[in-house]
């Protein structure tokens, strides 16, 4: 693809850190709606160390899931773009045709 340009890597430090900090902030969420049964009902043991359990898998679900569908949204956005800035550089690389004038002129 090229050598990225500062702005461009500056965009993907900012999206790794949006992704991770989205992703964090759900996995908590989902960690605490498993385990609130036994942080706020006072759920005893056996059942308290599954939910614990099944919250911590839960949450981690949650959190790669996060990561990877927002950097690939970021990935394919970028992809998009690039493609677009080519085709409109394209485009304004073609000569104007004969007897028509140009839009900015």
């Amino acid at each position: 693809m090229g050598r990225r340009t500062q702005a461009e890597r500056d965009e993907a430090t900012v999206e790794i850190g949006f992704a991770l900090f989205v992703a964090t902030s759900l996995a908590g969420a989902a960690f605490v709606a498993v385990t609130a049964p036994v942080h706020f009902f006072g759920v005893t043991s056996p059942s308290e160390h599954t939910l614990n359990r099944v919250g911590a898998v839960v949450a981690a679900t949650v959190f790669v899931a996060s990561v990877v569908t927002i950097l690939v949204r970021h990935r394919r956005a970028g992809r998009r773009r690039v493609e677009q800035l080519r085709a409109d550089q394209s485009r304004a690389a073609q000569p104007s045709q004969p007897g028509r004038t140009k839009p900015d002129s």
